[in-house]
């Protein structure tokens, strides 16, 4: 009896140019477009306003659905890994900074919220090379709050709705500090278990 070799399968090649990775580097080409946008309002021209809250609102939509089609059509590519994460937070920290920088939105919340966000990007790319932590349900719940806080902060909202928004933000900063605790404590875990 002879050991025939075993055919192996060659593992999927994903093209780097896809839905997904498009999508991604829509949301990088709009951060610019909308940090314009924000600049022309001032945060005082309503019509500006407007269209910077479209424009944060549609790069936003385009981070809920690359993941998804990368996952659903098996488009996950070592680029989409890295950009997507950079873009997320490029269009985020924009929008934090440009809000606290005409004082809409005060810089402490601001600054935890960036050095939430840079430190768990940093902490993931630290543990890659021993797995992939995943968006967990409460990561996907505080980039929902975030993202509905800075809309509400750019719309120009009467009083007294504008208050709305506080609260969101207050809710998204509290969701964003125990996600990040719960990120820091499964990235030590993947680093044991390696």
């Amino acid at each position: 009896m002879t050991d025939e070799p075993v055919p192996v399968a060659a593992p999927r090649v994903v093209s780097l140019y896809n839905a997904a990775n498009a999508l991604t580097v829509v949301r990088l080409v709009l951060v610019p477009v909308f940090l314009a946008m924000v600049v022309a309002s001032g945060m005082t021209d309503h019509d500006w306003r407007i269209g910077a809250c479209v424009a944060f609102c549609v790069a936003s939509a385009t981070d809920f659905v690359d993941g998804w089609i990368a996952r659903k059509w098996h488009l996950v590519t070592s680029f989409g890994k890295i950009a997507d994460p950079i873009a997320d937070k490029a269009l985020t920290g924009t929008a934090l900074v440009l809000l606290s920088a005409y004082d809409a939105l005060p810089w402490w919340i601001t600054l935890l919220i960036l050095v939430r966000e840079w430190g768990i990007t940093a902490m993931r790319f630290w543990v890659i090379r021993y797995g992939v932590i995943p968006a967990s349900r409460g990561g996907k719940l505080k980039t929902g709050l975030q993202t509905l806080a800075i809309a509400w902060y750019l719309w120009p909202v009467p009083e007294p709705f504008d208050v709305v928004g506080t609260w969101v933000m207050y809710a998204a900063l509290a969701v964003t500090l125990a996600t990040g605790v719960d990120y820091v404590i499964e990235a030590f875990r993947l680093r044991r278990g390696a």
